[in-house]
């Protein structure tokens, strides 16, 4: 027996009223959404494409000249760990790159905080930051070793002004969006100004942040790139560059499967440190 309230069929079953459309979903097995999480789930897509070149490498499709085949990069990279090149190398990209993301969260988050708290904040603020997203990385690298030179201070500057671009950008938007409701409870219980920040504003701005943060372990990377190919003596880009001049595709390969690996492992472990401080949250990914 079913009744409709409010337009909505719900089916009587026993003593308990059953939303209808909802009793049949839960029938057939379905949910909206994506669906439960798959246990490795985000290794899948680079195990096929790894698959994909190795199978491609092994029968012809792919030209050794245009991209050399996994084992090939494999003994490239073995050779290179066992006379000692890139493990000098990459202790000094992972040395830029740390310390730039460390510095670049640090000041996207204060400069976040400061506008979107602050009206007079956001107005001296907000517009600077808004341009520098606008010029590329790679345009600001001449300017920057005029005023910097071309040592270790250019390069790690470089990298933490790109980096807290998307942190500075994703925190302020969520910030912008805690509810108001919350703001006018703080004032009626006489929250403090840091008590305020510390309870309702850094909890309510955390998902941003962190999504902020994924951007930023990419974007890293990628300014590391550029700035290791600028004027470098010594890191992964350096190394890269080298190989270019004489020609060494698998080495540069091997370049690029390092920075895929690391910025892959860095996204996972900022996932897994957002799932621990979001515990709270239900969302579609849980």
């Amino acid at each position: 027996m079913a009744v409709h309230t409010l337009n909505r069929p719900i089916a009587l079953t026993g003593d308990k009223a059953v939303d209808a459309p909802l009793a049949r979903r839960k029938a057939k097995g379905r949910r909206l959404g994506p669906g439960r999480p798959i246990p490795f789930g985000h290794a899948i897509g680079p195990i096929i494409l790894f698959a994909t070149w190795i199978i491609t490498s092994a029968t012809g499709v792919l030209d050794p000249e245009t991209l050399p085949s996994p084992l090939t990069v494999f003994h490239t990279g073995a050779d290179l760990w066992r006379d000692g090149t890139l493990q000098s190398n990459l202790l000094t990209s992972i040395q830029r790159a740390g310390i730039s993301l460390v510095l670049g969260i640090a000041i996207g988050l204060v400069l976040a905080l400061v506008a979107g708290l602050s009206r007079i904040g956001e107005a001296l603020v907000d517009g600077p930051i808004q341009i520098k997203r606008a010029i590329p990385t790679l345009a600001l690298i001449p300017l920057f070793i005029v005023w910097f030179g071309i040592g270790e201070s250019m390069k790690i500057i470089v990298i933490t002004t790109s980096v807290l671009i998307p942190v500075y950008i994703n925190t302020h938007a969520q910030l912008r969006g805690v509810d108001g409701r919350h703001v006018e409870l703080a004032e009626t219980v006489g929250l403090s100004r840091w008590q305020f920040i510390r309870k309702i504003a850094l909890p309510g701005s955390l998902p941003g942040f962190f999504t902020g943060v994924r951007m930023a372990v990419t974007i890293s990377w990628l300014a590391l790139v550029v700035v290791e190919q600028v004027n470098a003596t010594s890191g992964i880009g350096y190394l890269m560059t080298q190989a270019r001049t004489y020609g060494q595709i698998d080495v540069i390969v091997v370049g690029l499967v390092i920075y895929a690996l690391f910025g892959l492992f860095g996204d996972l472990v900022v996932r897994a440190v957002e799932r621990r401080a979001l515990v709270w949250r239900q969302t579609l990914a849980d």
